[in-house]
């Protein structure tokens, strides 16, 4: 019994321990919404590379996300057949087709929500501003 382990110092290194891993759980979660929803390098729905978009083009384009070219087409294309029309002659742009493209925009509201959501922003400030130890 050389030496003494303090009871006290032993919980301090033990909530310390849990506080490290909880901040880092904390940024891991921010990184990947950020990661992966917000790249302006890359196509929002299939994850292509893309240049940045010039404001005007995107207005033309009436695509409200940051999408590659064959995307953006796609998409205009899913709000024409949204209105009863859209181009006839892509025959595989079918009622799945668009039940997919439906899925895909409820989960970027989701994740527009989850962002704005007052916990995340908690978040945001937590790590912004951490504790004083």
């Amino acid at each position: 019994m050389a030496e003494i382990i303090s009871m006290d110092k032993k919980r301090q290194l033990s909530d310390k321990s849990k506080a490290d891993l909880l901040r880092r759980q904390k940024i891991a979660a921010i990184q990947k919404v950020f990661q992966c929803t917000h790249c302006k390098l890359k196509c929002e729905k299939c994850g292509t590379q893309i240049g940045l978009i010039d404001k005007d083009a995107k207005e033309k384009l009436r695509v409200p996300y940051r999408l590659c070219e064959s995307c953006s087409e796609e998409y205009i294309d899913y709000i024409e057949r949204l209105k009863g029309q859209g181009d006839t002659d892509s025959y595989w742009r079918n009622e799945p087709w668009i039940a997919t493209w439906r899925a895909w925009i409820d989960y970027k509201s989701s994740m527009d929500e989850y962002m704005r959501s007052k916990e995340f922003l908690l978040l945001l400030q937590e790590l912004k501003n951490p504790p004083r130890e």
